[in-house]
């Protein structure tokens, strides 16, 4: 099975790309939905607001925010998206994307690891 790819949604999108899915609860600021080229916006398998509010801006406590984040995606709501990435996943190349700056972490970084982990 392929593994899924990690993009910033400001960068260009490309062909190889595949399904471009947006793992953001809310939108990325300053680009036009035409632009983003987004395929599927999976708001239900983002970190919750409480949540990412709490570790925002704060690389120290990655560990903590994984955790925290691994126990919000065993949920009924995230559960159905995971499918439906995996779904989507089986028909070829998967980009999850988001917007933040830290490109080592970020939630989507997590959501990669955490898919990899429970196949």
């Amino acid at each position: 099975m392929t593994s899924f790819r990690l993009k910033r949604v400001y960068a260009a999108p490309e062909a190889s790309d595949g399904t471009r899915i947006l793992v953001d609860r809310l939108w990325p600021r300053g680009i036009a939905k035409d632009k983003a080229r987004i395929d599927l916006w999976l708001k239900d398998i983002a970190p919750s607001d409480a949540l990412r509010e709490r570790f925002h801006g704060k690389p120290e406590d990655w560990e903590a925010f994984c955790e925290a984040y691994a126990q919000e995606l065993e949920e009924e709501a995230a559960q159905a998206a995971v499918k439906e990435l995996r779904d989507l996943l089986k028909q070829g190349p998967v980009t999850l994307l988001y917007a933040a700056r830290d490109e080592n972490h970020n939630n989507a970084v997590a959501l990669k690891a955490w898919l990899e982990e429970n196949q």
